[in-house]
């Protein structure tokens, strides 16, 4: 049956549901995508651009790119070594601003992408290979008072969340007391399921410090690369992308549903072939109001997709 709906042109309907529970009970309707677009020249460049993170408010877009513009310079080809920039609109039905680098204090002549920002807007978290961490990227975070003040030297997340391996693609819960994110799998330090795991770790309150990762294990991780989570606003979705088997390209954007946060994560649903195409798919970014889907395309262009969790025929 999901074989018969995948292949209707207009829509994509997916329903994922918890291996462990009966085939009764399901974990949750996964959403109905329309028709990918775009975001068009203004964000986007002849460079590559990546790692998108929509502001709860819908307002601000950050990302990661290679765009002349970069704290690193230039290489002979033009382009700097990955920066976070910003895009901003003054309503969501308004197009976006010319986008902006973070600046010297948030970015550095290193590697920076992955940011996700803090629903309150105060804290952005993202990738760097700058000096001073475990590994050779790892998660840091930098804040600021009000969203109209700078943003703050970046601090790393330390020693507890970060290892010797690369850690990457840090996405903060809504509550701020979950961060998601994947590792390249070392043997020793973070032992894994494939070349590139998600795990997550956890805090009580926003002013305790992260507790140890714990790997999703098999169910969601597999043999194969799994990175670029995104957790839904209310934490039952869980979007990521992978190049395991059963996918439409060489790598492709999935989701894992739970019942409950206190719940297991269902088996994986690939979005099909209306998000996927035959070629690379990554780093999905779900909108705080779960109506947008944003991602990279095969053109390491920013994409869009509008979603309903009830229902959309485009």
């Amino acid at each position: 049956m999901l074989l018969a709906l995948l292949a209707v042109p207009t829509t994509v309907v997916l329903t994922a549901r918890a291996e462990d529970q009966p085939s009764s009970d399901s974990a949750g309707a996964a959403p109905i995508f329309g028709n990918p677009t775009n975001l068009g020249p203004t964000v986007n460049s002849s460079a590559y651009e990546w790692d998108p993170d929509i502001s709860a408010d819908g307002l601000s877009l950050y990302f990661c790119s290679r765009r002349p513009g970069s704290i690193g310079g230039v290489d002979e080809n033009g382009l700097g070594d990955a920066d976070i920039w910003v895009t901003t609109r003054k309503a969501k039905d308004e197009p976006w601003a010319t986008p902006i680098n973070l600046g010297p204090t948030v970015n550095s002549p290193a590697f920076e992408g992955a940011p996700s920002i803090s629903a309150d807007g105060l804290s952005l978290y993202f990738t760097s290979g700058r000096h001073g961490g475990s590994g050779s990227w790892d998660i840091w975070v930098t804040k600021r008072k009000t969203k109209d003040r700078p943003w703050g030297t970046p601090v790393n997340l330390g020693p507890t969340v970060n290892s010797s391996a690369v850690e990457n693609g840090p996405d903060i819960s809504s509550d701020c007391l979950s961060l998601y994110f994947s590792t390249r799998v070392d043997t020793k330090d973070r032992p894994g399921f494939g070349s590139h795991d998600i795990w997550v770790t956890t805090r009580k309150s926003k002013n305790d410090p992260w507790g140890i990762p714990v790997n999703l294990g098999p169910t969601v991780n597999s043999s194969a690369i799994e990175g670029g989570p995104s957790i839904s606003p209310d934490g039952l979705s869980l979007y990521f992308n992978s190049d395991r088997s059963g996918g439409v390209g060489n790598r492709d954007i999935w989701v894992t549903l739970r019942k409950t946060k206190d719940a297991p994560w269902g088996a994986p649903v690939n979005l099909g072939p209306m998000v996927n195409s035959p070629d690379m798919e990554n780093n999905p970014d779900i909108s705080s109001d779960g109506s947008t889907l944003y991602f990279i395309g095969p053109d390491v262009d920013i994409w869009q997709v509008s979603l309903e969790a009830h229902g959309a025929k485009e």
